[in-house]
């Protein structure tokens, strides 16, 4: 039993915070912060409806070490879970080792003035963890997160040697508005704007953003177009899975969708490039983001399904084999236990099971890890269990 503290009460905050709450046994006492006291307080008075669990709550600015370090004082707790902003993890990874606190987030640091994706300003942290005996789990969400293991546990369980691995995010979800993003729309626009990045044949290619496309059939939500993007746990799994030889990442966009994303980017609403409105300076895609509804929100209003999943080749015992290992997961399911859309749950789910690991001590090592450097067997176990089974489909070789 441990008390653990969640920083960040946006949709994924509220999904760990009830999903920490399920699971008393382990999480003992939960405490929340975030900049927005009102918010901690709303999700708290969820929690509590739901689960019958007390969540302490707090005001934090994640920007400023001085104050996660006093707040981490305070708490107490044996593990910090970041729902927070990309921008802000190297704060909180800061305060974390000033008061000598493992670590989780569920995505790599991004800057606030570059979009990109790179684990070059969280992996130099790895000395400075292992020497105060601490943990620092990166990604622990979906794609990052789900996606790693599923690799892992291939690597383990279904082949001698892997070769390519293409993963595959499908939302089929429908919320109803013209357009909104599914999670933070400042993050979200950004990704999908940049341009697209694989790995092949021991080096990176580039492409302009969405410009390959894949129509894939995903179980029970059929035929989709998939577009090639650039995503982080592409970065380390070149690194940690042997013998790769391709390695993709797609996601699937309505047409509507990139109709409204081309309009926005047309007329300059997507640059993170700072302009002056009457006299002030602002970022025209922190502005949009305020327009956009609230991902939060979107919960009562999405019906459908999500499909996330890798398809992996390689060599099991000098044959070819190909596998497609993948999770479906059902909006309307989502709300009902956790008041949120699948999306949220679906990184939420993973970041609570990675927080019990390192509690519990099956994942509990010093330094900084992505997740496929872990034995994926105890997750692909609690996936089962707390909300997000999978199934393996052997595939036919080529």
């Amino acid at each position: 039993m441990a008390k653990v503290l969640i920083i960040g009460a946006g949709g994924v905050g509220s999904v760990v915070a009830h999903k920490c709450a399920q699971v008393p046994e382990v999480f003992s006492e939960i405490a929340l912060a975030s900049r927005t006291l009102s918010k901690c307080e709303a999700i708290g008075a969820a929690v509590k409806s739901r689960t019958g669990q007390d969540l302490e709550v707090a005001q934090v600015d994640a920007d400023r070490v001085t104050e996660l370090v006093a707040l981490i004082n305070r708490v107490k707790p044996a593990l910090v879970l970041n729902l927070a902003l990309p921008y802000q993890d190297l704060s909180i990874m800061d305060a974390c080792l000033a008061c000598g606190v493992d670590y989780l987030d569920t995505a790599n640091y991004e800057p606030p003035d570059e979009a990109r994706f790179s684990y070059s300003w969280q992996w130099p942290y790895h000395e400075r963890f292992r020497q105060k005996g601490l943990m620092a789990l990166l990604g622990s969400g979906f794609d990052p997160g789900v996606t790693n293991v599923f690799c892992a546990y291939a690597a383990k369980h279904y082949f001698d040697e892997i070769h390519y691995i293409d993963i595959l995010d499908a939302n089929a979800g429908d919320h109803g508005h013209p357009f909104a993003t599914n999670f933070n729309p400042e993050i979200n626009i950004r990704e999908v704007s940049a341009k697209g990045r694989y790995w092949e044949n021991g080096q990176w290619r580039e492409t302009e953003p969405l410009a390959e496309k894949w129509t894939f059939d995903f179980p029970i939500i059929g035929p989709k177009n998939a577009y090639l993007m650039y995503h982080e746990e592409l970065e380390s799994l070149v690194l940690n899975i042997k013998g790769l030889k391709r390695i993709r990442f797609w996601m699937t966009f309505s047409d509507n969708y990139l109709k409204h994303l081309e309009v926005l980017q047309n007329t300059g609403m997507t640059s993170i490039e700072p302009v002056i409105y009457q006299g002030r300076e602002i970022i025209p895609l922190q502005f949009l983001k305020a327009l956009l509804p609230d991902p939060a929100s979107l919960g009562p209003r999405t019906r459908g399904k999500t499909c996330i999943g890798n398809i992996i080749e390689g060599i099991k015992d000098g044959k070819p084999r190909k596998i497609y290992i993948y999770n479906i997961c059902d909006h309307e399911e989502c709300y009902a236990e956790v008041g949120s859309q699948a999306i949220s749950y679906t990184t939420g789910t993973p970041a609570m099971i990675g927080g019990m690991l390192i509690l519990s001590g099956a994942w509990k090592k010093a330094g900084v890890f992505n997740m496929e450097q872990l034995d994926p067997d105890p997750f692909m176990e609690k996936l089962n269990i707390h909300g997000l089974p999978w199934q393996v489909k052997e595939l036919q070789t080529t």
